[in-house]
């Protein structure tokens, strides 16, 4: 950014002695705008990556189509080219669109979308592109990802050019129909709008191209982004316990990653509307300026007052109008935007719950109760869609009567002129259709008020979710690892441990205990005394605690909860969960199946089923200690991981572990006699409080 600054400063002090010498304010304009710009684009380093990138064109071009005005003011531009001489508004505008950029940095609103965009733009991944017909090669992902956008901004704005040239066209085209000029009328449809009109297809279809394969590999990197982060070191888990405004991560993750880059099926995102503005800021300084040429001498109706861009003012003071009105009549679609996708999502998820519950619904007879939610929960989808419709009906009739109007007004105000003889067809379309482009640019807001108030609702939807896990990301308890060698080591320390529930309450207070290797521990204590609470915090992901818990260094732990997770898939991506199916290979897998007495199921290892509801509740638990049994960890925790079975099977599955694993040390939650047996120490949770448990030392008594 520094080279392009100095640049864009050198050209600026050209100019300025340029305008001097022919004391041409225009220049000096020119000059004064390129000393801003080439400040701004050196202060630019500080702003987003992703802005940057629209920085660095604009000082480019300021340069390049300000040079190229320089040329021709000193009357070095080949006469050939005459008609495709560089008006003096480009150098300008684009110097202009740089400060404008810089200036936009600052906005809370666009820094809180670029804070999300600028990952992708400062990703340092690797990745293998492709240029048809040139091989694939290696670059970083966002220099693939800056030099679309470049292309793709370039081609905009060469499309606004085409659409300025060809306005030129429709002019010329009009007047030989007017004059009756056949031989004009031919040469300007095949010389001049054919050649322009194909460039402008080719452009198109390769915008498109272009522009897809840029949201997919940015959609692509940005989800595995939030999927990493929402997953790296349990951050789901704590946002569950926590709970809050990050409701429902499965969409924010799955749809609203898609609308804040282009705004999925329908809308725009983040993308869409910064072309859209290039586009629109474009064709208002481009259009603007032809507008104010054209209506010079448009004097006020039924006087002789003249009024320099007349139809300039008009459209400005029109469309500034138009803004304000829509604005307050759509400025609810924000919340209630939010609130659409928030009910949406809980509808959907209660039923994907109730599909993954159907038994449980069904013992229950529980039908009418799901109904009865559903229909609640649908309820509020229904009186949110109405308040949707009720303020988006006055809204589309305002802008539906706007619609009406702005395509007959420049006609109604230049009628009078043109009925005097004082202009003629050609310049009264040509005025319309600048009218036309200025007052479209103008009402941006107007226009796609609906999608930015939806889009808005996406970007709040994904910073609270960033916020959600920069949260639960905030370090809290965790255990520790022993300084000691892995040799030297060989127990589990609890010191002074206070556990606490995510509402702050204390459960767990002065815990101290030490669990050694190859002595199993059962843990008892009544309903609610926080048993499963201290195995998560011994695991380490129990976020709410003081005190210390360390453990024996490169010590592999695993922990079973009462009822384990069993993925959507085949059998064998189940037994080996959470590692890949080949991790194991087919006599380890068939051989846990057999320990945990569930060799009936050998010959179904590749069928892929919901295998949560085909199985009982002791099959799954047999299934997650056929897991453990793969796994072989020197300390499993069991959280009353074999309640579901009868005492016999659970005293023949626990035999199987001590024999099958005899190096890994078992503690366990449970009440059973047949658990008790198969370990050495017994540990309580006592009443310490109301509420609050304390560890305490059984003396053991082996069962008979």
């Amino acid at each position: 950014m520094h080279l392009l600054a100095a640049l864009v400063a050198l050209f600026s002090a050209a100019a300025a002695l340029a305008g001097l010498r022919a004391a041409d304010h225009i220049v000096l304009l020119l000059a004064a705008a390129g000393f801003l710009c080439a400040l701004t684009t050196y202060q630019a380093r500080r702003i987003s990556t992703f802005l940057q990138i629209f920085a660095a064109i604009f000082a480019a071009e300021t340069v390049i189509f300000g040079i190229i005005y320089l040329v021709a003011q000193i009357g070095l531009w080949p006469p050939s080219l005459e008609d495709y001489e560089f008006p003096e508004s480009l150098p300008l505008t684009v110097a202009i669109f740089g400060i404008l950029v810089y200036a936009l940095s600052h906005v809370p609103v666009v820094q809180s979308m670029t804070h999300i965009a600028d990952r992708y733009f400062n990703t340092g991944d690797e990745t293998r592109a492709r240029i048809w017909p040139f091989p694939a090669f290696g670059a970083r992902e966002r220099r693939v990802a800056i030099s679309m956008v470049v292309l793709l901004v370039v081609i905009n704005q060469a499309q606004v050019g085409m659409n300025l040239r060809l306005s030129f066209f429709s002019r010329d085209w009009f007047n030989a129909i007017q004059n009756k000029d056949q031989s004009a009328f031919w040469s300007q449809l095949l010389f001049v709008f054919t050649p322009w009109a194909f460039l402008f297809i080719a452009t198109a279809v390769l915008e498109f191209v272009v522009t897809n394969i840029l949201i997919i590999r940015w959609r692509r990197w940005l989800t595995n982004n939030y999927v990493t982060r929402w997953l790296d070191t349990h951050t789901h888990y704590r946002m569950s316990l926590a709970g809050g405004a990050a409701d429902n991560p499965d969409q924010r993750i799955s749809e609203d990653i898609n609308r804040f880059i282009d705004g999925g099926q329908v809308g725009y995102g983040i993308y869409s509307f910064s072309i859209l503005l290039i586009s629109n800021l474009s064709s208002l300084v481009s259009f603007a300026i032809l507008l104010w040429d054209l209506s010079t001498n448009f004097t006020l109706p039924y006087t002789a007052i003249a009024v320099p861009g007349f139809l300039f003012w008009v459209a400005l003071i029109y469309a500034g109008v138009g803004t304000i009105v829509t604005h307050l009549i759509g400025r609810p679609l924000v919340r209630l935007s939010f609130e659409r996708q928030h009910y949406e999502a809980d509808f959907r998820f209660s039923l994907a719950r109730l599909r993954e519950y159907a038994e449980q619904v069904a013992l229950l007879s529980g039908e009418p109760a799901e109904k009865l939610s559903l229909t609640s929960r649908f309820g509020a989808i229904v009186i949110n869609f109405f308040e949707i419709i009720a303020c988006r009906m006055n809204l589309t009739a305002f802008t539906a009567s706007y619609g009406q109007l702005s395509p007959i007004i420049p006609f109604v105000v230049a009628a009078p002129f043109y009925f005097a003889g004082k202009i003629t067809l050609g310049i009264m379309t040509q005025t319309a259709r600048a009218f036309g482009s200025v007052n479209d640019a103008l009402t941006f807001f107007v226009t796609y008020y609906v999608s930015l108030a939806d889009f808005k609702s996406v970007l709040d939807r994904l910073t609270s979710f960033d916020l959600a896990i920069e949260s639960a990301k905030t370090p809290g308890f965790a255990p520790r690892t022993s300084a000691d060698t892995p040799a030297a080591r060989r127990h589990l320390d609890i010191e002074a441990l206070n556990l606490q529930l995510p509402s702050g309450r204390e459960i767990i207070e002065n815990a101290s205990l030490r669990l050694t290797e190859a002595e199993p521990v059962v843990l008892t204590g009544p309903s609610g005394s926080g048993k499963s609470t201290l195995f998560r915090a011994i695991s380490g992901i129990w976020p709410y605690g003081e005190g210390a818990i360390t453990v024996p260094a490169g010590a592999k732990m695993m922990l079973l909860p009462q009822r384990p997770y069993i993925p959507i898939g085949s059998l064998r991506a189940a037994v080996t969960y959470p590692e890949n199916p080949d991790h194991y290979d087919e006599a380890a897998i068939v051989g846990a199946l057999g320990a945990a007495r569930l060799s009936g199921f050998i010959g179904e290892l590749d069928v892929e089923d919901i295998w949560a509801q085909k199985l009982s509740g002791g099959e799954q638990q047999r299934l997650a200690l056929a897991r453990a049994i793969l796994a072989k960890p020197d300390w499993l925790f069991l959280d009353e991981a074999t309640s579901a079975m009868d005492e016999t099977m659970e005293a023949e599955i626990y035999e199987t572990l001590v024999k099958i694993l005899p190096a890994t040390t078992i503690v366990s939650i449970g009440h059973r006699a047949s658990v008790a047996q198969f370990h050495k120490r017994h540990i309580e949770l006592r009443p310490a409080a109301p509420g609050i448990f304390t560890p305490a030392e059984v003396a053991f008594k082996p069962a008979e």
